[in-house]
């Protein structure tokens, strides 16, 4: 479907051209979604920036998502998956402020010196390489919101229709390039889908 990530960017930003979108600044979710937003960002003439999350992981299986904090600790839980799980709340707590230091490093590291975007009253591009299970993507939305933007529109070149679904409860709009009922992750549907290195990720902005 895409051969790479820019390809995916270009493609997003013709369906965004095409549907009339006017924001007012693209943030990528690093690493993956920088190349993307790049993509975007040049197409559209938009300023790009990032926005971090990191992934709550579950006790005893890291991978599976409990929630997801963005850098400024803005906070997303599966509370039903917790509770299913039994997982305690010092565990939890202690999960958020690790993995809040760690999306707080990430973004000093990306942004080097300068001062973050001032969102308010703007419209906001959220951009990534693509979603599976829209963990770090809703930590990601709830803090441009609370950053004050007017309006806050997802745009990722693919994900499953389910995870787009309830992101639109997240988001003012969800745009994909697709939602492919069969979905097993975001790199089955690229060509190459090689990690983006820190130095690239900041290479893009």
């Amino acid at each position: 479907m895409f051969e790479d990530r820019a390809d995916a960017g270009r493609q997003l930003a013709d369906v965004l051209e095409t549907r009339g979108v006017d924001a007012d600044i693209v943030l990528a979710i690093p690493r993956g979604g920088l190349p993307v937003g790049r993509a975007v960002a040049d197409a559209l003439g938009l300023p790009l920036d990032i926005v971090a999350a990191r992934k709550l992981g579950a006790p005893q299986n890291p991978e599976l998502a409990i929630g997801a904090v963005a850098s400024d600790g803005t906070v997303w839980l599966n509370e039903s998956l917790i509770d299913d799980l039994r997982v305690p709340d010092p565990y939890v707590d202690e999960r958020i402020e690790r993995e809040r230091e760690a999306a707080q490093e990430k973004v000093e590291r990306y942004r080097g010196d300068r001062s973050a975007p001032d969102l308010r009253g703007k419209t906001v591009l959220v951009v990534d390489d693509g979603v599976a299970t829209g963990a770090t993507t809703t930590a990601c939305i709830r803090q441009v919101e609370q950053s004050g933007a007017e309006r806050v529109i997802l745009a990722v070149p693919v994900a499953p229709p389910d995870t787009a679904e309830r992101l639109r409860s997240e988001a003012d709009e969800v745009i994909c390039v697709a939602e492919p009922s069969h979905f097993g992750a975001v790199g089955q549907f690229y060509d190459s889908f090689v990690q983006v290195t820190d130095d690239e990720a900041r290479s893009y902005l």
